[in-house]
């Protein structure tokens, strides 16, 4: 129902005055009913009275068996739309004769009493009254004569007194509309004041107040329900401090583990250094496990970096120092770096100027690369492009792609694909190149590119703003 309004002010207001207004018009409409009724009812009374009245101060002047002049003179003191019969005899005049029914005339016979029937000829409503005429002997008995009387009464004045009435009922009923409405309006502040309180309360813990809370008043279900929304935001409060709190001891257990680790790697790592150089005059198996150990060593000591890293971005550290690059130079640079420059295809338009930080850019780039030599297949190709605002690469591989449960994880921490894209990494390479990108005011999507294998694609804004 589109119509019913849906704020819950305007339908508490609707409500309360259609139920006001509906009462008010269902007693109005009772007691004009009633009162009709006993308009009506008095009125027949005294209509019947009235003709009871003129038949008795006649009856006793009447000659017995009546002849037809007796019972005109008797019509003639009944008055107008009156019927009087004995036997075969009929004296009538007006409407009356013409309006009375089978039934009346059946009742007054039979029972021999006066009868009363409502009618309506023409639209007009009539009061139909039959009655016998009884002679009254000496002795005191009384016996039905055989003449009978019908006369009709307009009833039209009574039906319109009764209208009158009706209308009056609707009016005093329309009046009562705005005193409904005003008690509607301060019946729906009373019931609304807490509901709005609540929703305030609300608000607030939904924007991370977690402190709000709304007192409690009354004893009523309002007031119920305030109680168990402030126990529900103490129990959320308490759950949110105890999950900071863990939160924090895990971002300091790695950030201490890692700075701890640290120093005895770097030791470790010079050993495994002049290891390495010592490794070719060593025994088959003993260079084959000295070369294990130096690899396992540095993808130690590269954990140990990660999670450095990590920390900081979680304890809000990390810092962004930009400047004045070309990102088609520092992409070939990073490459470079590390050897995989002949492995991947870089497609620039030309100098594509950027204000970003180096360091963390190279970063991203050796993770996007890396990912894709270690887990796609060639080739693989970084595309460079610019936009007016922005500037953009796109790493893509042609291996067997992301399968599609795999694309909501991608950039999850320690998270790593199913067989086919394993490898040496320790599953933050992608997680830290998304927060690199994000402390540039950047984004980074994955998916899979339109010829199969999984597709990278980065948007850095042209001027980032530092941090310190």
């Amino acid at each position: 129902m589109r119509w019913w309004p849906r704020g819950l002010r305007v339908r508490l207001l609707a409500a309360c005055a259609l139920v006001a207004f509906a009462a008010a018009g269902a007693a109005a409409w009772a007691g004009a009913e009633s009162a009709g009724d006993a308009l009506l009812a008095s009125h027949g009374q005294q209509l019947t009275r009235t003709v009871t009245d003129q038949v008795g101060a006649v009856t006793p002047s009447l000659s017995y068996p009546p002849d037809q002049a007796t019972l005109d003179r008797l019509r003639a003191a009944v008055g107008g739309d009156t019927l009087v019969t004995y036997r075969g005899l009929r004296s009538a005049a007006g409407t009356g004769p013409g309006l009375v029914t089978p039934e009346l005339r059946d009742a007054v016979r039979d029972g021999n009493r006066l009868v009363t029937q409502r009618v309506v000829a023409g639209g007009t409503p009539w009061l139909l009254i039959g009655t016998p005429v009884v002679i009254t002997a000496v002795d005191g008995t009384r016996r039905p004569s055989g003449i009978e009387v019908y006369t009709a009464r307009d009833l039209t004045g009574v039906d319109g007194r009764i209208d009158d009435l009706t209308r009056s009922a609707i009016g005093a009923a329309a009046l009562s509309l705005p005193l409904a409405a005003l008690l509607a309006l301060l019946a729906a502040r009373s019931v609304l004041r807490p509901v709005r309180e609540l929703r305030d309360t609300a608000g607030r813990l939904a924007a991370g107040d977690l402190g709000a809370r709304t007192a409690p008043v009354g004893a009523d279900e309002l007031a119920d329900l305030t109680v168990t929304i402030n126990e529900m935001a103490g129990s959320v409060q308490a759950s949110m401090a105890a999950m900071r709190r863990m939160q924090a001891d895990a971002r300091r257990f790695a950030a201490d583990a890692s700075h701890e680790l640290r120093t005895p790697l770097s030791t470790l790592t010079a050993v495994m250094e002049v290891l390495a150089d010592t490794a070719d005059d060593m025994e088959p198996d003993a260079r084959e496990s000295a070369r294990l150990a130096i690899a396992e060593t540095r993808r130690l000591v590269r954990l140990a970096e990660d999670l450095m890293e990590v920390s900081r971005f979680d304890a809000g550290t990390a810092a962004l120092r930009v400047e004045e690059i070309d990102l088609a130079v520092a992409v070939r640079e990073s490459l470079r770096a590390r050897g995989w420059l002949d492995r991947v295809e870089v497609e620039a338009p030309g100098p594509l100027p950027v204000r970003a930080d180096r360091r963390r850019l190279d970063v991203v780039v050796a993770n996007l690369a890396g990912n894709a030599l270690r887990h796609g297949g060639p080739p693989v190709r970084v595309r460079l492009g610019a936009t007016p605002g922005e500037v953009w690469a796109e790493v893509t591989d042609g291996g067997p792609g992301l399968a599609a449960s795999a694309l909501p994880h991608v950039f999850e921490r320690f998270w790593k694909a199913g067989s086919s894209r394993t490898g040496p990494g320790n599953g933050l390479g992608l997680a830290i190149a998304l927060e690199n990108v994000r402390l540039h005011g950047g984004r980074l999507t994955a998916g899979n590119a339109d010829g199969g294998g999984a597709r990278f694609l980065l948007h850095l804004p042209r001027d980032a703003q530092e941090t310190r």
